[in-house]
């Protein structure tokens, strides 16, 4: 079992700058994508950005060229770093991490508000 614990959010005018971090309960062994989603109220959550254990990125068309996620050291931390925030990414913003190559089992944080006000 692995806990996901994620810090770093709150509240920012637009244009400005957050980073979330997140941090696994345990190293993490073997292939791996680790990365963050957002939700936001009568939506479906959406994948925001991963990375796996191999260092490829993913990201989702709308936080292009704004946000970068990059892991540490350790191979069980992740960060984002959101540059030029929008009011359109408020949201609820969890962690998450599956095992791969099976995409089981899953696990997610227990979420961080992201407010931007414009």
């Amino acid at each position: 079992q692995v806990q996901l614990v994620e810090s770093g959010g709150g509240l920012v005018q637009a244009g400005g700058s957050l980073r979330l971090s997140c941090a696994a309960s345990r190293s993490i062994f073997g292939m791996y994508r680790m990365g963050w989603y957002r939700q936001t109220p009568g939506k479906q959550r959406e994948l925001v950005a991963h990375i796996t254990s191999g260092g490829v990125t993913n990201y989702a068309d709308s936080v292009k060229g704004r946000f970068t996620i990059s892991r540490g050291n350790a191979r069980n931390t992740v960060y984002l770093q959101m540059n030029s925030l929008e009011p359109e990414d408020t949201a609820v913003y969890y962690c998450c991490l599956v095992l791969l190559p099976s995409g089981s089992p899953t696990y997610w944080g227990q979420g961080t508000q992201v407010t931007v006000s414009s």
